[in-house]
C-alpha cells in the first residue's frame, strides 16, 4: 500500500525526523489561507511549484487541482489531484538520497544512499555506481549508530560541517525505525537536504507498507486512498484474490503464484499476451471463483480465457462449481480453455459435462495444448 507524500512526512516526523513546515489543502482558496500560516515569503505548492507571492500561488493551485498531473511515475492519461501541500521555501545547501527497502537477495532490509540527491537513483546507479552507497541492516539488531555514521562520513558531510555527520546519522536512524517498525516494503527520501543552518531536512517522502502487515497498524490503514488504487485490484482484494492487471488480451485464472507465472509465461511463449495475473488461492470456494471470472470478464481487452487450476489444497469440483455459478451470472461472450487436474479433477469434469456448459468451454488436460489453443483462440 502506498501512501501520499505529505502522509509520509507526518508519519516520518513522528519518529523525529525533520520536515518542512506544511499544511494540506483541497482548493485554491484553502491554499492561500493555509500558505498565510506559513512565515516567509517563498511557498512550495503540490506539483512542485514555488511560489513568491500569494495570487501565485492560488493560480497554480487552480491550475494544478483543474488538470491532471502527469509525471514519469504516472500513466498518459496522468493522475487527478485532489489534495495540495502547500510548504515553507527551504534553502538548499546540498541535496542527499536516503532509503530503506528489503533486499531479496540477503533477506534483510537494506539501505541505500547517495550524495546525489534530487536524482533518480537508476540514473545515478547507470552514471556513477561508484557513488550508490549501500549498508545492510541486521533485522534483529536494527540500523547501529556506527553504521549511521559511516553512510554520513560517506557521503562526505563532514567536509560541509564537522557537525553534519552525527546530525544525518540521528536522521538515518530514525527514518529506519520508522520503516522497520511500519512493516514498510520502501521509505524513500529523494531529496534529503542540508538546509542553510547545516540541519538535516527530509523535503519529500515516499512510502509503501506490507499490504500482509497492515492488520498490526491500523493508524497507518487509515491513510488509504482508494481513489489512487486500481478499482480492479481493489475489488479482487476483497475477495483475497491475488489480481494484477496487464496489457494483454488472455485473461488467466490459476491458483497458485507459481503456476499463475508458468501460466503466463507459457502464454507468452506460443504468442500470446496475458491480459492480467490472478491467483484464487489454496483455499479457493466456489464463490472466490464466481468473483475471479466477474473480475477477468470486466476486462473489454480480454478475448479468451484460461483456467488452469491444479488440485492440491483446493477441489477441482469446487472450482467447477463457482465456473458454473460465473457462467450462469455472465453474458459470456469470450472461448474458454479449461485445464482441471488434481484433487478430485475428474469429479469436476463429471460436473461439467453434465452441466449445459459442456458446449461453451474447451477442456484440456494438457497444459501445453490449453495454452496453445488460448493463443489459437484470441489469433484465430
Amino acid at each position: 500500500m502506498k501512501i501520499h507524500e505529505y502522509q509520509g512526512k507526518e508519519v516520518i516526523a513522528r519518529f523525529g525526523a525533520a520536515v518542512p513546515l506544511g499544511y494540506t489543502a483541497k482548493s485554491a482558496e484553502e491554499a492561500a489561507l493555509q500558505a498565510a500560516r506559513i512565515p516567509g515569503d517563498i511557498k512550495v505548492g503540490g506539483g512542485v511549484k514555488v511560489c513568491k507571492t500569494p495570487d501565485e500561488l492560488k493560480q497554480h493551485a487552480a491550475r494544478i487541482l483543474a488538470n491532471p498531473l502527469i509525471t514519469p511515475q504516472t500513466s498518459a492519461e496522468g493522475q487527478r489531484v485532489k489534495t495540495l501541500l502547500i510548504e515553507q521555501g527551504t534553502v538548499i545547501k546540498k541535496e542527499l538520497y536516503f532509503s530503506v527497502l528489503v533486499d531479496r537477495e540477503s533477506k534483510k532490509p537494506m539501505i541505500l544512499a547517495s550524495a546525489e540527491g534530487g536524482m533518480d537513483i537508476e540514473e545515478v546507479s547507470e552514471k556513477h555506481p561508484d557513488k550508490i552507497i549501500q549498508e545492510t541492516v541486521d533485522p534483529l539488531l536494527g540500523l547501529r549508530n556506527f553504521q549511521a555514521l559511516r553512510i554520513a562520513y560517506r557521503m562526505g558531510l563532514d567536509a560541509i560541517d564537522p557537525k553534519l555527520p552525527a546530525k544525518a546519522a540521528k536522521c538515518f536512524m530514525s527514518l529506519y525505525r520508522a520503516f522497520s517498525e511500519n512493516d514498510c516494503a520502501l521509505l524513500e527520501i529523494n531529496p534529503m537536504i542540508i538546509n542553510g543552518d547545516n540541519e538535516v531536512v527530509c523535503l519529500d517522502c515516499k512510502m509503501s507498507f506490507d499490504e500482509n502487515a497492515l492488520y498490526r497498524h491500523p493508524d497507518i490503514e487509515k491513510y488509504r486512498d482508494l481513489d489512487e488504487e486500481n478499482a480492479v485490484e481493489t475489488e479482487a482484494a476483497k475477495w483475497n484474490l491475488n489480481f494484477i492487471k496487464l496489457d494483454g488480451n488472455i485473461g488467466c485464472m490459476v491458483n497458485g503464484a507459481g503456476l499463475a507465472m508458468a501460466t503466463m509465461d507459457i502464454i507468452k511463449y506460443y504468442g500470446g499476451e496475458p491480459a492480467n495475473f490472478l491467483d484464487v488461492g489454496g483455499g479457493a470456494t466456489a464463490e472466490r471463483v464466481e468473483a475471479a471470472f466477474k473480475i477477468i470478464t470486466e476486462d473489454p481487452n480480454v478475448k479468451a480465457i484460461f483456467i488452469n487450476i491444479f488440485g492440491g489444497i483446493v477441489r477441482c469440483d469446487m472450482i467447477a462449481e463457482g465456473i458454473i455459478e460465473a457462467f450462469k451470472k455472465v453474458n459470456l461472450r469470450v472461448p474458454v480453455v479449461v485445464r482441471l487436474q488434481g484433487n478430485n479433477a475428474d469429479k469436476a469434469k463429471t460436473i461439467i459435462n453434465g452441466s449445459e456448459l459442456k458446449d461453451k468451454l474447451v477442456m484440456i488436460d494438457d497444459i501445453t495444448e490449453a495454452a496453445k489453443k488460448s493463443v489459437a483462440f484470441v489469433k484465430g
